[in-house]
């Protein structure tokens, strides 16, 4: 398996639980208009949900100062990789653990 790349500054970090929120809210946005387009009444995928609460947590514990690096998964953590081939940007939602559990890449200064 490929090593993940963590995030090298908590600037990035932050970053890419932006990016994942927006990306989740950008995936219901495509499956409500895929439902609309063909004229299903079906119902969001479950894991979608979570998936945007769990990282919506992450997000709003960095902007209340609450947030902290940990050696557990993330709670989204366990709802992406089960549900890994419906999300496009899984990647990003696993480089984002790999640096809550693993910290900083802040490399070896020389």
């Amino acid at each position: 398996m490929i090593a993940l790349q963590r995030a090298r500054s908590a600037e990035e970090y932050a970053d890419w639980v932006k990016q994942a929120r927006f990306e989740v809210q950008d995936l219901r946005n495509c499956l409500l208009y895929d439902m609309e387009d063909i004229g299903e009444r079906g119902v969001f995928p479950a894991f979608l949900d979570l998936l945007e609460q769990g990282v919506s947590q992450v997000y709003e514990a960095m902007c209340n100062g609450e947030y902290s690096f940990g050696r557990e998964d993330l709670p989204f953590s366990e709802v992406a990789e089960a549900n890994a081939d419906q999300i496009p940007f899984v990647i990003l939602l696993r480089q984002i653990n790999e640096t809550h559990r693993k910290g900083l890449d802040v490399g070896e200064e020389s």
